[in-house]
This record gives structure tokens, C-alpha cells and sequence, in this order.
């Protein structure tokens, strides 16, 4: 089974959006996707009470219980654990960094976003982890110099994923509906940014 986080200091850089399109778009795939929330915000388990699907299954745990949840969850033959954290650099993060196979640091294109990154990456260096960054909320332009410049700074601190993730409606529809973007629009370009975001994941986690 391989471990996918989603980490970063700074609050509303999506990363619990993220990590329910992902669970969505990873088990369209074939992936057998588990959702574990350890923000006390729970916003992704409420996003898991509002779905109606019974998968991707979603539930809330420590940092003190992951190691015996992830255990769990391989025995019973799940291929992906996608986990989303709190917005801040505590013990429970570093957990977490510790047992993942990737981490993904959401990024806004704003000078404090990328800036919250910093000590983000410096733990996961000290753990020798990988990770990757997601430019996530990019303005929904064909040409924008902000994101490319956010691109450009990101890129000196490691890897940006891509596509970079476009500020779309679909993204707060899907959360408050308990859907992936993919489910709430499968043709739309939220849902398409979503589906390539998820191959590179994938080649990564290989």
C-alpha cells in the first residue's frame, strides 16, 4: 500500500479539497483509496458524511494510532491511503511526513504561501522524504505572471507537480456536495486538471 499526504503551515491552501478529488480521481483509476483525516477542523470527514457513495471510505484518527491504522488498512488489501493534515508544523505532522511514501505541499501563488513552505520543507528534508509541491487556487487564465512566478519560486524549493489546480467553483461544489470534481462535472476543466494531477501522483508513488 503506498501513503500519499497532503501537509502544509498555511490554512486554506486546499488541502482537504485536494485530498477528496484525489480519493475520487485515484479510485476512478483502480486505486482502492482510504481517506484518513487528522485536521481537528474535520473537513474531510465531513465531506465523507455528506457523500453518498460508500467509497472512498473516510475516517478521522491520531497521529498516535496511524501506524496501527495504515497497518490495517494494508491487511484488508487497500492500495492507497490518502492522508490530510492539520495547518500547522506539529508532532502530528511530522508523523505523518515520516510514513509517507509522497507528501504534496499545497501552494496559493502568494508570497506568504510560499514563504509558510519554507519550515515544511525543511522538516521533510531533515526526515529525507519525498515531496512535491501543488500550485493549487491558480487564477483560471490561459497566461497568468503571478502563477508562473509562484511556479518559478516553488520550483528553486523542489518539484511542482503539475497541472497547477485552477480557483474553479467546481472545487467548492464537489466539497459541499460530497463529490469528487470528477463526479460533479467529469467533462469540465476542474475535472480534467484533477485527473492529470492524479497521474503524476501515481508515476511518483511507482
Amino acid at each position: 500500500m503506498r501513503t500519499l499526504a497532503f501537509v502544509g503551515q498555511k490554512g486554506g491552501s486546499g488541502k482537504s479539497t485536494l485530498a477528496a478529488s484525489i480519493g475520487v480521481a485515484a479510485q476512478e483509476a483502480g486505486e482502492r483509496a482510504f481517506l484518513i483525516d487528522l485536521d481537528p477542523q474535520a473537513t474531510l470527514a465531513s465531506w465523507g458524511s455528506r457523500r453518498e457513495a460508500e467509497t472512498p471510505p473516510v475516517d478521522r484518527t491520531r497521529a498516535a494510532q496511524l501506524a496501527a491504522v495504515l497497518g490495517a488498512l494494508a491487511a484488508n488489501g487497500y492500495s492507497l491511503a490518502i492522508i490530510d493534515t492539520q495547518g500547522a508544523d506539529i508532532a502530528a505532522t511530522s508523523e505523518v511526513m515520516r510514513r509517507a511514501d509522497l507528501t504534496l505541499i499545497p501552494s496559493r501563488p502568494t508570497l506568504l504561501d510560499i514563504e509558510a513552505a519554507k519550515p515544511t520543507v525543511a522538516a521533510l528534508r531533515q526526515l529525507g522524504r519525498p515531496f512535491a509541491f501543488v500550485l493549487s487556487q491558480a487564477p483560471a487564465t490561459a497566461s497568468n505572471a503571478r502563477a508562473d512566478d509562484a511556479a518559478r519560486a516553488l520550483g528553486q524549493l523542489g518539484d511542482v507537480a503539475t497541472p497547477p489546480i485552477c480557483s474553479r467553483a467546481d472545487h467548492q461544489d464537489a466539497l459541499a456536495l460530497g463529490v469528487g470534481v470528477t463526479e460533479r462535472d467529469p467533462t469540465g476543466k476542474a475535472a480534467r486538471e484533477v485527473r492529470e494531477l492524479w497521474h503524476w501522483i501515481s508515476e511518483r508513488l511507482q
